[in-house]
């Protein structure tokens, strides 16, 4: 502010040459020393808005005795609009009550003392101008400075939340492909693991059981790898799956024909009319079979067990099969029972899990009136 102020001061030192103030008999080298004063002001005006005030009551009141001169008053203006712009919010409040009054006192009195009413109207406006006009200029550009700081935060926080919501539906993503490639993939690689170690640990199988084993092994990678294809191909493309290729409760014979490849007997009992299901509840349910027969598979005995029933209002599909104690073959994560939760969480549905009598049961009901048919499934 140094440039700002010492223009500031060369120009009021030229009013003050050019005979811009009231003669009182005084040199007027007089005059530059209240101008210097409130100059100073205007040199701290930002860093100490109040001193600003200060230096420049001081400045006003030798101009007063001196002067008063023009120059002086004119940078007093801008002391007082410092103090109500960088000071505090509250000062300025104060600052303008107390303005408004010295106005209409200064006047009153010199009205008072003339006996002329045109010098309390002339005198209170120009007061006004001096006093008032500079602190309510102030307080309309803090208010809009203040405005416009909100504005900023509210932009902040609007971009906070955009970026929550991004995060939040990138996990949403990565879980649902993470779901999917598990329920799909988790199928053929348990067959083929089961099948594997029954060709390794019997050393009694003729050449045509191996073939048979081996074909079987082939058959579900073949599977699982255009499966895997399939996926790959549906989460590149935008949009919802099609109808060719979503999988759906209606195949489920086809998820028995291969635990049955896989040495799993599975038998399947359908009840009720068999009908088109809202895709996210016929994908759950075919996810929710597929992930129950791998773990019959891995972990059970045989017979699988598969009740499909198709109600007014749903759909409801259990599994069992004997446990008889066996211990797992082949290690798991404990995903599955999770995934199968969720899915059925999803569309608003209910899933139990858990040993029962001398085997293992999977319920689930899954309703299709209530679900919103335009909530994807992943």
């Amino acid at each position: 502010m140094a440039p700002v102020a010492g223009l500031a001061f060369v120009l009021g030192v030229l009013l003050i040459l050019a005979g811009a103030y009231t003669p009182r008999g005084v040199p007027e080298w007089m005059l530059v020393v209240p101008l210097a004063f409130t100059c100073a002001g205007v040199l701290v005006r930002r860093r100490a808005p109040m001193w600003s005030l200060g230096l420049g009551v001081v400045g006003v009141a030798m101009d007063l005795v001196v002067g008063p001169s023009l120059a002086t008053v004119l940078v007093f203006t801008d002391n007082i609009y410092a103090a109500a712009l960088y000071g505090p919010a509250r000062f300025s409040r104060w600052l303008l009550g107390g303005a408004s009054v010295l106005a209409v006192l200064t006047g009153a009195v010199l009205g008072f003392i003339t006996s002329d009413w045109r010098i309390f109207a002339g005198m209170g406006i120009q007061a006004g101008l001096v006093l008032i006009v500079p602190v309510t200029s102030a307080m309309i550009v803090r208010q809009h400075r203040d405005q416009a700081a909100a504005e900023r935060a509210r932009a902040e926080q609007v971009a906070r939340l955009a970026e929550l919501d991004r995060q939040t539906a990138i996990t949403a993503e990565r879980t649902r492909m993470a779901r999917e490639l598990h329920d799909m993939i988790a199928n053929y690689f348990s067959a083929i693991a089961i099948q594997s170690t029954a060709a390794l640990s019997r050393k009694d199988l003729d050449r045509a059981t191996v073939q048979k084993i081996m074909e079987s092994v082939r058959e579900n990678s073949v599977r699982g790898l255009a499966e895997m294809r399939t996926m790959i191909g549906l989460l590149r493309h935008e949009g919802d799956e099609t109808e060719a290729t979503r999988p759906r409760l209606a195949d489920a014979e086809s998820l028995a024909d291969r635990s049955r490849e896989a040495g799993m007997a599975t038998e399947i009992r359908v009840d009720g009319e068999l009908r088109d299901l809202p895709t996210p509840v016929d994908l759950a349910a075919y996810r929710i079979l597929q992930e129950a027969l791998t773990n019959a598979l891995k972990h059970g005995e045989q017979p699988a067990t598969v009740a499909i029933a198709y109600e007014p209002h749903g759909v409801t599909l259990t599994v069992d099969n004997p446990v008889n104690g066996r211990k797992a073959g082949l290690p798991g994560a404990g995903a599955g029972l999770i995934g199968m939760k969720e899915r059925a969480m999803l569309v608003g549905g209910t899933f139990e899990a858990g040993p029962r009598e001398d085997g293992w049961r999977v319920h689930t009901t899954l309703p299709t009136s209530a679900v919103s048919t335009s909530l994807e499934v992943g």
